[in-house]
């Protein structure tokens, strides 16, 4: 049998304005915050998932070329992890960032996570040469 790497997202704020704020670990280690929408009752396209374990997969499109899916989220299909800054770049996914910040959004300070590109590049890295993992998500608020 199989032994998959765990990774455990721990979500500690939820923000309608700005989204939902966790601490993405893997094994034991604390290896980034994240970012995803707000609980809108797990509705397409623009809720974070209900918390819960899934298997994740890897995954590759045009658009998003290496990463992973998250399986068997009720009601939904191409759950992604993947960068961004704030919460209209989620597309109801996770995204994976450094550190919480504010960016300038025509010329208003808005919430999000901060160098997100150089964060998810090496969560792939760590991931080298593994195809699935196990995910699961608390909620701590």
């Amino acid at each position: 049998m199989e032994i998959l790497p765990t990774v455990r997202l721990v979500r500690v704020e939820e923000n309608y304005q700005f989204g939902t704020f966790g601490n993405w670990i893997i094994g034991s280690e604390a290896f980034c915050v994240t970012l995803e929408p707000a609980d809108l009752e797990n509705r397409r396209n623009v809720s974070s998932i209900p918390a819960q374990q899934y298997f994740c997969e890897r995954y590759s499109s045009d658009k998003y070329p290496n990463t992973f899916q998250i399986m068997n989220v009720p009601d939904r299909d191409k759950v992604l992890i993947h960068a961004g800054n704030w919460i209209e770049d989620t597309e109801a996914c996770i995204i994976l960032a450094e550190h919480y910040g504010k960016l300038k959004v025509d010329g208003k300070e808005k919430r999000g996570v901060l160098n997100s590109g150089k964060t998810f590049l090496n969560f792939i890295n760590v991931m080298e040469g593994i195809n699935k993992f196990s995910l699961t998500i608390v909620e701590c608020y």
